[in-house]
């Protein structure tokens, strides 16, 4: 059974940092791509941040220069470090995994990040 669990959303103020973290299990991590998108009340949910099974990293415009996303293999563990947030990065975040290989994609729970002014 597939599990992907966020974690490390919250309350923050404009400016502040949160570091999300999501955690797999059921899947072989290394052959799968991590993706974290953001879903605001009344938008489609949408591509943050994604980073390939071989690495490569790739960010929405508006929140490059702000956001990193990490993978750590050995603990199935991805990562969205977010500084300098701004109020229009309040949403629920999700975890997405795909393979690419066995075309399986896999999502998370979500969890709430709210940034106030």
């Amino acid at each position: 059974q597939v599990q992907l669990v966020e974690s490390g959303g919250g309350s923050v103020q404009a400016g502040g940092s949160l570091r999300l973290s999501c955690t797999a299990s059921g899947i072989i991590f290394r052959d799968n791509n991590m993706n974290w998108y953001q879903q605001a009340p009344g938008k489609q949910r949408a591509l943050v941040a994604g980073i390939t099974s071989g690495g490569v990293t790739d960010y929405a415009n508006s929140v490059k220069g702000r956001f990193t996303i990490s993978r750590d293999n050995a603990k199935n563990t991805v990562h969205l470090q977010m500084n300098s947030l701004k109020p229009e990065d309040t949403a629920a975040y999700y975890c997405n995994a795909y393979d690419s290989r066995r075309r399986i994609r896999s999502w998370g729970q979500g969890t709430q990040v709210t940034v106030s002014t």
